[in-house]
Formats: C-alpha cells, sequence, structure tokens
C-alpha cells in the first residue's frame, strides 16, 4: 500500500487542526495577558485570583519595569528549585509512597531541581522507579505549571515592550504568572486529562501491581565470580546463571494529570522511562494525535496574540508561516531519512520494508514518531513517543538541529516567541543595512544597544552547547558516560548538552547521564540556557517599552508578506548553519557517510 495514502491526509490534519486553533486560542491569550481583559472563567477564577493577590500582597494594578521583572521571576523560580529539591530528598519521609522509594540522590535532585524549575524537564533517571506520587505530582506538576506561565509571562512582557511607547514598565510577574496558571494551563490541562483519561491513561494512587505471564521469560545475567569478579566486567570473565522471570510489574499512579501540562506546557518530563512511548502515557492513535496537537496549541496561538496586540495581524501570520515552513522542512527530512532506513541492515534483508522501525512503537510507526521527534524539538517539549539514539543520522540530526536553532519553530510555551522576535530584531537589523537605511521595526528605531542584547541572547546557547560539549569530549567523566565511540557517541553527548542549554529534555539515550559530574555539569547548563536568556529578552522590552514609534515611511522594511517570512527564515538557518555545521558535520554527517560508505563500525 502507498504510504502517502494515509501519510498526507495525517499531516494535513495535524497542521489544519493547529492553523483552525490559532486564531481562537490567540484571542483568548489577549484577554488573559490584559490584566482586565474577560474571560468565560471569570465566575470561576476571579475570586481565587482576587485571594492569591491578597495572601501575596500583589497589588495587581501596579506594574514592573523589566529589572523588577527579571527579578521577580528569579526569586520566584529559586525559591521554587529549593522546594522541589527539599521533596525529593525527603520523599522517603513524605506521604504518597506506596513503593517507599527513598531519598534522591543529592546530585540527581540538583538536577532534577534544575530541569523542572528552567521548563526543561531531561530526566536521567527512571520516574516510576525512582520518585514517589508526591514527589511527582507536588513537585514536577506543580514546576510544569509554573515554568510554563513564566516562560508566557517574559514572552508578554516583550510583546508589551514592542506595543508601548515611551513607557518605563512591561507588566507585572505575580499577574501574569496567576492569570496563565488559572485561566489558561489549568482549564486546558484538566479538558486534556480527561480526554486522555479516555483513552486508557491511567490516573490513581494504587500501589504498583504484579502480574503472573502466562510464559516465563528467562535472560543471562552475570553472576559474581569465586575469585571476585564483579557483574559489568566482560562476559567471559564471569559466570552466567539463568534469570528466570514468572511476574512483572505494572506501573500505576497520577499519570495524566502530568501527561496533560507536561505536553501544553512544553515541559515534557514524562511519568515513565518511556514516556510517550509507553501505553499508560499515549496508549491510542487519538491520544497521540492530542498529545501532539497539545504540544504547538499555545506556541502556535502566541504568534496570533503577538499580531494582535502590536496591531499588525499579518506580521504575526508572517512569523507563524515562518516557522511553519522551517517546521514543514525539519519534518520531511526526518521522515524520508527514516523511510529510507539502514542501508546495512537492508542488505541483510532484516530491516523493515517500510523504512527504519529501530526504536519506534508498531502502533504509531515511522510518520508519527518522525512528526512527534520533529515537533517536540522544535517546540522545547522534549517528551518523545520514538528513541532518537535509534534513529537514523540524518534522521537524528534534525531533531538535534531543531534544538540549536533556539527552539523557535513554534518553540517553547513563550520562549519560542520571544526566541524568534529576538532573530526578527536581528533580520530587520540586516535588511536595513542591505538597503542602506537607518533600521526601523514597527516604527522604532533599532540602535547598536538592541543589535548587541539580541547578539548576546544568540550568543548563550552557542557557547553553552558547544563549550559544555568540548569540556566533556575531553574529561574522563565525560567519555565515562558513553555507550558508544565514534561519531554517534559525539553525537550523543552533543545532543544531551543542546537539549540542556536548549531546554528541551529530550535524550539521545546511548549516554549514561546519572553521575554526579554529569548531572551538576548538566543541572548548571539547564539554568545557563533558561536565565541567562531571559535577561537580554527583559533588557530588549524595556528598550523597545521606552521608545516612540514613528509612522512608517517609503524606506520602511515591511515586516510581512512573503519576503519577510523567507528572509526571517534564512536568518534563521544561517545563523544554525554558520554556527553548529563544523560539529555536525563532525557527528550525524560523518556517521551518515559511515553508514553509507564505509567499512568501519563504531
Amino acid at each position: 500500500m502507498d504510504a502517502s495514502l494515509y501519510v498526507w491526509p495525517q499531516l494535513l490534519l495535524y497542521f489544519g487542526l493547529v492553523f483552525l486553533l490559532t486564531k481562537p486560542v490567540g484571542i483568548y491569550l489577549e484577554r488573559v495577558l490584559d490584566p482586565g481583559g474577560k474571560t468565560l472563567l471569570d465566575p470561576v477564577m476571579k475570586r481565587l485570583e482576587k485571594a492569591l493577590y491578597r495572601l501575596t500582597g500583589v497589588d495587581p494594578g501596579s506594574e514592573q519595569d523589566w529589572k523588577s521583572y527579571a527579578f521577580s521571576l528569579f526569586a520566584f523560580s529559586l525559591v521554587g528549585m529549593i522546594l522541589l529539591y527539599t521533596i525529593l530528598r525527603t520523599q522517603h519521609l513524605l506521604p504518597l509512597n506506596p513503593q517507599a522509594f527513598g531519598p534522591v540522590s543529592d546530585h540527581l535532585a540538583f538536577n532534577i531541581a534544575a530541569s523542572f524549575t528552567t521548563n526543561t524537564n531531561w530526566q536521567s533517571y527512571s520516574g516510576e522507579s525512582t520518585l514517589s506520587y508526591l514527589s511527582q505530582m507536588v513537585g514536577l506538576t506543580f514546576q510544569n505549571f509554573v515554568s510554563a506561565a513564566a516562560g508566557i509571562g517574559v514572552a508578554a512582557a516583550f510583546v508589551r515592550g514592542i506595543a508601548r511607547q515611551t513607557a518605563c514598565t512591561v507588566g507585572n510577574f505575580w499577574v501574569d504568572l496567576v492569570r496563565v496558571t488559572l485561566y489558561l494551563l489549568v482549564p486546558l490541562s484538566l479538558v486534556l486529562a480527561l480526554c486522555l483519561i479516555s483513552q486508557g491513561v491511567i490516573q490513581n494512587f494504587k500501589p504498583y501491581e504484579r502480574a503472573q505471564l502466562a510464559e516465563s521469560s528467562s535472560s543471562d545475567r552475570g553472576k559474581e565470580h569465586d575469585r571476585g569478579l564483579k557483574t559489568g566486567e566482560p562476559v567471559d570473565e564471569q559466570v552466567l546463571q539463568a534469570r528466570v522471570s514468572r511476574t512483572q510489574v505494572i506501573v500505576q499512579g497520577p499519570v495524566a494529570s502530568q501527561v496533560a501540562i507536561k505536553q501544553l506546557g512544553t515541559n515534557g518530563g514524562g511519568f515513565t522511562n518511556a514516556n510517550s512511548a509507553h501505553p499508560y502515557e499515549n496508549p491510542t492513535p487519538l491520544s497521540n494525535l492530542l498529545e501532539m496537537l497539545s504540544i504547538l496549541l499555545i506556541p502556535s496561538a502566541l504568534t496570533y496574540y503577538f499580531g494582535r496586540a502590536v496591531r499588525n495581524q499579518r506580521h504575526g501570520w508572517s512569523i507563524w508561516a515562518a516557522m511553519t515552513a522551517l517546521f514543514l522542512v525539519g519534518f520531511l527530512v526526518c521522515w524520508w531519512a527514516e523511510t529510507e532506513g539502514n542501508i546495512r541492515l537492508k542488505a541483510l534483508g532484516v530491516e523493515s520494508l517500510d523504512g527504519n522501525m529501530e526504536g519506534k512503537e508498531v502502533r504509531f510507526g515511522i510518520f508519527n514518531s518522525a512528526l512527534w521527534a520533529v515537533a517536540t524539538t522544535a517546540a522545547s517539549n522534549g517528551s518523545v513517543n520514538s528513541m532518537h539514539d535509534s534513529y537514523t543520522p540524518l534522521g537524528g540530526l534534525v531533531p538535534l538541529l531543531n534544538i540549536q536553532l533556539g527552539e523557535v519553530i513554534f518553540g517553547g510555551v513563550g520562549s519560542g516567541l520571544y526566541g524568534m522576535l529576538v532573530f526578527v530584531v536581528l533580520t530587520v537589523f540586516l535588511a536595513g543595512l542591505m538597503i542602506g537605511k537607518t533600521p526601523e521595526y514597527l516604527g522604532k528605531k533599532i540602535v547598536a544597544h538592541d543589535v548587541k542584547l539580541a547578539v548576546l541572547f544568540l550568543m548563550v546557547p552557542v557557547t553553552g552547547i558547544l563549550g559544555f560539549t568540548a569540556w566533556a569530549c575531553a574529561s574522563a567523566w565525560g567519555l565515562a558516560g558513553l555507550n558508544n565511540s565514534g561519531p554517534h557517541g559525539l553525537t550523543e553527548m552533543l545532543y544531551a548538552f543542546s537539549s540542556a542549554v536548549g531546554n528541551n529534555g529530550s535524550a539521545f539515550a546511548g549516554l549514561s547521564t546519572n553521575t554526579y559530574w554529569y548531572n551538576t555539569i548538566l543541572g548548571i547548563a539547564m539554568l545557563l540556557g533558561r536565565f541567562f536568556m531571559i535577561v537580554p529578552v527583559l533588557a530588549l522590552a524595556g528598550s523597545f517599552a521606552g521608545k516612540k514609534a514613528v509612522p512608517p515611511g517609503p524606506g520602511s522594511f515591511p515586516v510581512a508578506g512573503i519576503l519577510f517570512t523567507t528572509l526571517l527564515a534564512s536568518v534563521v538557518l544561517i545563523v544554525g548553519a554558520l554556527t553548529f555545521f563544523p560539529i555536525l558535520a563532525m557527528g550525524p554527517v560523518v556517521e551518515h557517510f559511515l553508514m553509507h560508505y564505509s567499512s568501519v563500525t563504531y
């Protein structure tokens, strides 16, 4: 059967739904992000919102300049990180721990706290065998809500800065945090969680169950040798003994509630180690579609909100078009590479006729696996329904490049929009240089200070990703985690630090990172990638807010239409290619040529 008979309709359905929901959700976002905006949830949420302001002493009528906004965000994040770290270290003393899990180690607790506070949700652990229900639900899920709300708040502050004239303020962080959580994330998560439960995603507090297998399974495991050799040494140095399993542990817990916000908030942390490849997190084709749709829902709608806020809807749609074009190109490359498969396995006659099915669930197939991989890395989500380490070299290159481009192809909730707006500022600046005019963006002149802030923003992921990867490659602690050598091993390390600095959270796998060094360094990388990029964004918001807009003249560069969309997408690609092509050439590109033209294996 021709694959196109069912692939293209699925792609059309997916992006058709994304497109149709962009406008209504964008209009709703405008009302949520306006402190005086009216929503349908006011009768339910308004009293709670006011009660939270009274309880915390927040004056919703006062606004903050960009420095105060940044300070509030940092202070809130620090307190939240400390609270999460404390919960993880003391989970054995807290309730809702039916499996009697012990405390999380200090370095892993630091990594988890940094990960979920920064909306990264990188996981160096198996959630179902490490964390109690309370740690998952109160610790992680709470951070899923507030870290996502904080990102949307920063984007809103940047948008206000662009939209306002001769202003000193960019909004109130506490108001943005409360309103986004109460009016947007909580209701959407409740609806999605109920939909997922209807599909079979579990939601309970039962202890894990042990099921009797219809047929016992056996495997060999290393036994300690009489002369003291330990498990983990070469097999020929061990005495092997058969291990027979007659039962299987069945995971239970509050899964649906965490899955809903992990997708809507572009968080990505899975309740289980298999993430959305696990049938309890993603059991059916419909649940797969709903979860993929929720990944892009808010990032896509934010472009429409931006167009309304700056009173230039065509500009908002042009940004959306640039994001969509980059997304589709990446998906087509990834899908093609996985459909082509591994030439060496084909030669042996052991690969599926449909392509590379290694690491993919049969119920999703290559198309839905590739689409999810591109969506989760384009949108800073990090959840997976297939294992990226099993992708072909070029298929795995696309998710990696999506992260390295700054995850502005829709991007994370908030972070995708403000990241793309930084590229817009850079694009308008370059266009102004090409036509010999003073660069103007929506009537506001772009000066050297603005360009410096934009470049500072772009340099954070560059120095972070390349710097930390180089350190790992040259250090014993970095090489000790490798399970593969050669270009694939380099790609695994590069992906890990790209995911951490880019606040994505997905893993290439094949790299053992639950060690003191990796947990600590990756945690630091996540913090740098989140907060060192927010500072120049908020500074840009303050700079634009203080400017006075002038009417566009004949020399103004248009920021809507095909020309602008093409130029914006080109700038994103050129910046990424110039920066990361050398190391990508040494990793997945070399591996691709080795797969086709060399007999060397790694």
